[in-house]
């Protein structure tokens, strides 16, 4: 279901990235953001940035032996950890592999406790899916990120269950 991504996989995960952001995020935040979002996020110098300077390690979510999503993951410090991304693409939601990608993500992460994430608050779906799979609000966020844009997020958090 992932495996981990490496730098030959950016324009994969580029390409993951347009076709995700522009059918599911219209609506949701304006064309102008999409675009500006995604090159200031997307472009491969920024990605090859994440992958190493920030420590971000992406996963590519695979189903068929085809690329359906991609993930970034980073340590933020002994079993506390920041999910940076997680997008499926659209016709392959509402199928459980979200809820399978999540689980295949925690076995990666044997000593994973706490994940933190922030998702846009207007972002209902994405919001029910975190709560589904035991995520909580921990607090609202109102992020500036250039050219008049804000990101109006929440940041959700994820507990590893007591056994």
């Amino acid at each position: 279901m992932l495996r981990p991504a490496t730098f030959s996989d950016i324009p994969l995960i580029r390409e993951l990235a347009h076709r995700i952001w522009w059918a599911y995020y219209p609506g949701i935040i304006t064309d102008e953001q999409i675009a500006y979002m995604l090159d200031l996020v997307y472009n491969e110098r920024a990605l090859g940035q994440q992958m190493t300077e920030e420590g971000q390690q992406f996963w590519l979510a695979e189903a068929n032996g085809m690329a359906i999503g991609y993930l970034s993951v980073s340590r933020q410090e002994e079993g506390v950890y920041f999910l940076h991304k997680f997008y499926l693409d659209t016709a392959f939601r509402g199928k459980g592999l979200g809820t399978l990608a999540f689980h295949a993500l925690q076995d990666q992460y044997p000593d994973l406790q706490e994940l933190r994430l922030t998702v846009n608050r207007q972002n209902f779906n994405s919001v029910n899916f975190y709560f589904k799979v035991g995520f909580v609000i921990e607090k609202c966020m109102d992020t500036p990120i250039g050219r008049g844009f804000i990101m109006d997020d929440f940041q959700m958090l994820w507990r590893r269950p007591k056994k």
